[in-house]
């Protein structure tokens, strides 16, 4: 039994299809059958029903999916245990953090960065999507929630103040309580969001004309007309087409959080990386 068929029959188990499971793992789909196969052969036992919607576990496949999760922990604490003795300013580090913060906050710093450390390559993943730092989808992630899991050191990096903001030179609408107001805002997934409640509670009888999970995107609508949004103030403050409205009681702040797995602590490249984040950001 090898552990990268381990590997494979995890990965299909969660991703249901072999195509889906070849994409994750970056292998071609006749080199997923295949392995699959011949863990088949070494277990004894057929792990999978072949179904029209896809791989679904046999009992027996249910039975030792524990212990690969298991073996997976191992195998991705080793990888980590090995990483974080690098004491060299090269290789690659990954990063994550959402579209906006990304674009606006992190990238002149990257920029910084990499003119500084020029053997170290940077790749910054935005999504809304929270990686797994275990699981080594990311090194280094910045996010709006504190970090809860135990083996994840983080910090408070600094508070995103934000703003009601509408086109400049536009006609602006009389606020009072929204009833000639058209609003930008998050789409229903992220309705939960501060600023969505404080534009409900500060506008009650505007009218949602279009909603974005994509800050940016906000933005671009509200510089062409579309209506007022809430923007974090890095974002919205930079671009020249928008103006914020001074309202009584302000949107929410925000508090981003920056967060690495305890066992990349001694990573040379991941400090050198979180030492200057935190000079040009933190406060």
């Amino acid at each position: 039994m090898e552990w990268s068929d381990i590997e494979i029959f995890l990965a299909i188990a969660r991703e249901g299809t072999l195509g889906a499971a070849a994409r994750k793992l970056k292998l071609t789909q006749p080199t997923m059958g295949r392995r699959l196969r011949s863990l088949e052969a070494a277990v004894g036992q057929t792990l999978f029903q072949r179904t029209a919607d896809g791989f679904v576990l046999t009992d027996e496949g249910a039975a030792i999916m524990g212990y690969a999760e298991r073996m997976e922990e191992e195998a991705l604490a080793l990888r980590r245990s090995l990483a974080g003795q690098g004491q060299q300013l090269d290789g690659m580090l990954r990063l994550s953090s959402s579209d906006w913060f990304g674009a606006h906050v992190l990238s002149p710093v990257l920029a910084e960065f990499s003119a500084a450390y020029p053997r170290i390559v940077v790749e910054l993943i935005t999504e809304s999507r929270l990686l797994s730092l275990a699981r080594r989808e990311a090194d280094l992630v910045f996010r709006i929630a504190p970090f809860t899991e135990p083996e994840v050191i983080s910090r408070r990096l600094m508070r995103i103040e934000y703003g009601l903001y509408v086109k400049k030179g536009g006609d602006h609408p009389r606020l009072g309580d929204g009833t000639d107001a058209r609003l930008i805002t998050m789409d229903e997934a992220f309705g939960g969001m501060p600023d969505v409640a404080w534009l409900k509670r500060v506008l009650p009888k505007a009218e949602v004309a279009m909603r974005s999970n994509n800050r940016d995107v906000q933005a671009t609508l509200c510089a062409n007309g579309a209506g007022l949004a809430v923007l974090p103030r890095p974002l919205g403050d930079s671009i020249a087409a928008l103006e914020r409205i001074e309202v009584d009681g302000a949107p929410p702040s925000r508090d981003t959080w920056v967060g690495y797995h305890r066992d990349l602590k001694r990573l040379a490249r991941l400090r050198a990386l979180l030492d200057l984040v935190i000079e040009r950001l933190a406060n």
